[in-house]
């Protein structure tokens, strides 16, 4: 991973993080926004993976049933935040469409990918400070203003 701090202005900071192939790119994100103790960010990401796992949020059971995709995926889109969890390390919570080579998407909650050959992610930070608590009643943790 090579990272860079593009911009700063009133507070807000911009980053450039680009993923290596075969780094774990959810733990690797994560890792990053915890190092930097960040509890208020926006994340955009392209690129691709060799394999990845999103979900879809089953709210009676209260669980992700995970849809793997064990196959080379465009990264279309991969968006999502940055807040602080209970445990006050970054929380991210993010989505992604991944294209398959067919043309057809498979889409969801992201929860992990390898990256091959890259993924360009944009991390724009503000001054400000959220709360992510995990909702006994949902099953997930959600923003707290």
């Amino acid at each position: 991973m090579n990272f860079a701090q593009i911009n700063e202005t009133d507070g807000q900071r911009t980053y450039v993080v680009v993923l290596d192939a075969k780094e774990e790119a959810f733990s690797t994100l994560s890792n990053f926004a915890t190092t930097y103790e960040m509890t208020a960010a926006s994340v955009t990401a392209i690129g691709a993976f060799e394999k990845a796992t999103v979900g879809w949020f089953d709210i009676a059971s209260r669980s992700y049933r995970k849809i793997p995709v064990a196959e080379q995926c465009e990264v279309l889109s991969l968006l999502g935040d940055i807040a602080a969890g209970d445990d006050g390390k970054a929380s991210l919570h993010l989505h992604a469409v991944l294209g398959l080579k067919d043309g057809s998407t498979r889409g969801g909650h992201f929860l992990d990918g390898i990256v091959y050959p890259t993924l360009e992610v944009t991390i724009i930070e503000t001054p400000a400070y959220l709360r992510r608590r995990h909702r006994k009643d949902l099953g997930i943790a959600l923003i707290e203003l």
